[in-house]
């Protein structure tokens, strides 16, 4: 069915809510504290440059102007990746454009490439596709369910209602110890929702688990089921960001509540071969790891200046945990342009920052003063001497009552990642 028109009210809520760069001038000038147990004292990473790095960008671009297929990806938001034991990269977006892209002009004159409605396809795929890349660093395929003349999303809508929008992935063994490995994907799992849930509501985290090599989805797993919390404003979807340390993975989640102008950032463990077994799952409560997701405390609370837009990102320096978010003191306005920073010794904190707020290169487009930033993400499998490379997405967010499919296919750079390197280096004090 064709996509609903987005207004600029829509949309904010949308970006706030979706798996939403540069970054921090001077991420953190606090004094270290001491290591958690068991762990040397780190020290605060902060900013020391960042450039724009046109390679990724550009491979994307190649591949969603090819029009030997118009089944797949021409533009997606929601960008997270993971590299698979072969060299292959998988890339993971939420909603999609598929179709076909003209080169510039448009039929109104304008200097932008353009993707059309109206060739039979599907031009716009709901929730979730999935991007494989070769080692080389080539788009080759799009992964989508459904059929080739009517694709649908690669992870199943729930039973009931409700879509699975797919956020961190990580390869692990099957089970622990097991030589034979696995890709497990974590999923936003919401629900219909009114006003202002408007865009749905929280339900909670399920985790996929797709077979190697072929990437066949094997099976979904709920994992932290929200829905007993009565009010959708209290529950917490986990897998914004996840990172491995030790024999953990440690997973990153935040609440959604509409009317604050910040998200809360939580904090949930599992043992290494266990992402997709629930009774392994322990959230951090303030002072210990339980099993009681209800529980779980927040490792960064908002209030005042701080807090976390829902999609941030983390990574580890020397070290030292680094989180990446939007800044959320400018929510509607520059909290959809600017990135800001914390640093701690251990991933349930203390964190330190907010601290530096720098805005991302936007592309022109017909109408610059409206284009968004938001859903910055790390990807380490990309970090070398250059520096970590970091995407963030970008959409237009037009005046009242404006649909932004007309202006995002009048020109496809709209609906397309970008992406930065960016080089850390500790605090001077």
């Amino acid at each position: 069915m064709p996509r609903p028109p987005i207004t600029r009210t829509t949309l904010v809520a949308a970006l706030l809510a979706l798996p939403v760069l540069t970054v921090t001038a001077a991420l953190l000038m606090a004094p270290p504290p001491r290591g958690t147990a068991g762990r040397a004292a780190c020290t605060g990473r902060t900013l020391a440059s960042w450039s724009v790095d046109p390679g990724p960008a550009a491979a994307f671009a190649r591949y969603g102007d090819d029009n030997s297929r118009t089944d797949d990806w021409t533009g997606g938001d929601g960008t997270h990746s993971v590299r698979l034991p072969d060299g292959r990269t998988l890339w993971l977006f939420s909603d999609t454009f598929l179709d076909r892209v003209h080169p510039a002009p448009t039929p109104q004159g304008a200097p932008y490439r353009w993707r059309t409605t109206d060739t039979g396809g599907t031009p716009f795929l709901r929730h979730n596709s999935l991007v494989v890349m070769s080692p080389s660093g080539t788009p080759e395929r799009t992964l989508t369910g459904g059929s080739p003349a009517a694709p649908g999303p690669f992870f199943p809508d729930p039973p009931g209602g409700g879509w699975r929008w797919p956020v961190h992935a990580t390869v692990e063994p099957r089970t622990p110890g097991s030589t034979e490995q696995v890709v497990r994907v974590l999923l936003w799992n919401r629900v219909p929702g009114a006003s202002p849930w408007i865009f749905g509501a929280p339900r909670g985290t399920d985790v996929a688990t797709l077979s190697l090599p072929d990437l066949r989805l094997e099976s979904l797993t709920p994992v932290a089921d929200q829905s007993a919390a009565t009010d959708p404003a209290r529950r917490v979807l986990y897998g914004t960001a996840l990172v491995r340390d030790g024999d953990h993975a440690y997973v990153f989640g935040g609440d959604n509540p509409p009317s604050a102008a910040a998200d809360s950032g939580y904090l949930a463990r599992v043992p290494t071969g266990r992402l997709a077994d629930r009774a392994a799952w322990r959230f951090w409560d303030g002072g210990h790891w339980q099993p009681d997701a209800g529980r779980a405390a927040p490792v960064l609370r908002a209030g005042g200046r701080r807090g976390v837009g829902s999609a941030f990102t983390v990574a580890r320096d020397h070290g030292t945990w680094v989180l990446l978010t939007m800044d959320t003191a400018g929510r509607g306005g520059a909290g959809l342009r600017t990135i800001t920073g914390y640093w701690s010794c251990s991933p349930q904190g203390p964190w330190h920052g907010p601290v530096g707020r720098i805005t991302p290169p936007r592309p022109a487009g017909p109408d610059p003063g409206h284009i968004a930033v938001y859903n910055p993400q790390a990807h380490p499998e990309f970090t070398a001497g250059a520096g970590l490379l970091l995407s963030y997405d970008v959409n237009w967010l037009g005046p009242p009552g404006a649909a932004a499919d007309p202006v995002v296919n009048g020109d496809v750079e709209l609906y397309r990642p970008r992406f930065l390197r960016v080089r850390l280096a500790p605090v001077r004090r």
